[in-house]
């Protein structure tokens, strides 16, 4: 089993460009700086082995605690999901938009996969914040119309059409444009008191 976390490399003007209109360019980029601080210390918190998959390379900016690195490559989203699940089973894809994807959730989904051919965690926008698998096929990746809100309802179908088990959990809820923020400081529902609240910055030394 492993978590396979997607992330683009958080720099002014290219991460969370949704949110630049509230948030500025170097505020955005810091939170998604933060966002993907928190997901990998969650990820890592499960005891599941956990690796980065980075756009670009994340050789060229990663400075987060030591993990496998990995470029997601080139071709849509599909494309590159289907190049991380395939390296490897059992494994659980998880971005870092959706701060109610804590180790609690992650460990649950890693437990129900277990039993299952696949997990996912819808989100309210329709997309989904983890898909994890036991199988692999191509064509729950293919012709996919990213970023709309038929994600989640055409990875479902395709999953149901191949036959396979499927454990759909709760719907979360991303951080994409400015009317998500207020969701960042809402406390986690794992109630955890080890990991900070989403919105807050991670503890350095």
């Amino acid at each position: 089993m492993r978590i396979a976390v997607f992330a683009k490399a958080p720099r002014p003007g290219r991460a969370k460009t949704r949110l630049i209109p509230a948030l500025g360019a170097g505020g955005a980029a810091a939170l998604a700086r933060e966002m993907l601080e928190r997901t990998v210390a969650e990820a890592m918190a499960t005891g599941i082995d956990t690796e980065l998959w980075g756009d670009p390379d994340p050789l060229s900016w990663y400075q987060g605690p030591a993990l496998p690195l990995f470029a997601q490559g080139g071709g849509d989203l599909g494309a590159r999901l289907a190049r991380a699940a395939a390296r490897r089973l059992p494994v659980l894809l998880v971005g870092t938009d959706c701060p109610g994807l804590d180790r609690g959730r992650l460990a649950a989904a890693a437990a129900a996969l277990a039993a299952r051919d696949a997990v996912i965690h819808p989100t309210e926008d329709g997309g989904y914040a983890l898909l994890g698998l036991a199988r692999f096929d191509p064509s729950l990746f293919e012709g996919i119309a990213w970023s709309t809100d038929r994600v989640v309802d055409e990875t479902v179908s395709r999953i149901r059409a191949l036959g396979w088990s499927l454990h759909v959990g709760e719907t979360l809820r991303d951080i994409d444009v400015p009317a998500d923020l207020p969701h960042l400081r809402h406390p986690r529902a794992s109630g955890d008191p080890a990991s900070p609240p989403p919105g807050l910055p991670l503890s350095r030394e």
